[in-house]
């Protein structure tokens, strides 16, 4: 099974300011459905149904307290002239906090072989670029201090992703919530 660990983005009013940029933006990409925007905390990849029960009880380990997150500003993976993914980012104060969440799950995960490909960076991606596209710098730039709303985290997911053609279809398999 394809798994990850995340927090989701459930707070009405962040949603519908993404779905309204994703609108404006009007790009040659596929938007992700409002429904799977989320922070990836740690991408586990493909696991066997026992490491998913060894995951699932060192993250039961995990204790973190509520926080908010105030999404802010929009870029683009790798960069603006070539990018792959647009994403929205957050504050400083509550992309440090996503940040040591992150760094948690990894040093909870790592006895079990687990660490992350590259640093951890709070942004949620709102497009995929598939097809290379022409330098949208300009359009970016227009939201670069754009403010989505804020989003309270009480709650981390461990998550199961099944790729279709529509899109990847996500669930839960254990919820931790904040002490």
């Amino acid at each position: 099974m394809r798994t990850f660990v995340a927090v989701e983005i459930n707070n009405d009013e962040v949603l519908e300011s993404i779905k309204k940029i994703q609108s404006d933006l009007d790009l040659r990409a596929k938007p992700v459905a409002l429904e799977n925007i989320h922070f990836t905390l740690l991408f586990l990849g493909e696991i066997s149904e026992q490491i998913s029960f060894k995951v699932q009880e060192a993250l039961s380990s995990i204790k973190f307290v509520e926080f908010d997150v105030e999404f802010q500003g929009i870029g683009a993976f790798p960069k603006v002239s070539q990018p792959r993914v647009i994403w929205v980012g957050t504050d400083e104060k509550g992309g440090k906090q996503l940040c040591n969440l992150a760094s948690q799950i990894e040093s909870a995960l790592s006895p079990l072989g687990f660490q992350s490909d590259k640093p951890f960076r709070s942004h949620v991606t709102i497009f995929r670029i598939k097809n290379k596209v022409r330098n949208i710098s300009d359009k970016l730039a227009k939201f670069s201090s754009e403010k989505f709303g804020i989003q309270r985290v009480s709650e981390i997911k461990f998550k199961q992703s099944v790729l279709t053609p529509e899109g990847p279809n996500y669930s839960d398999l254990q919820v931790i919530k904040a002490k």
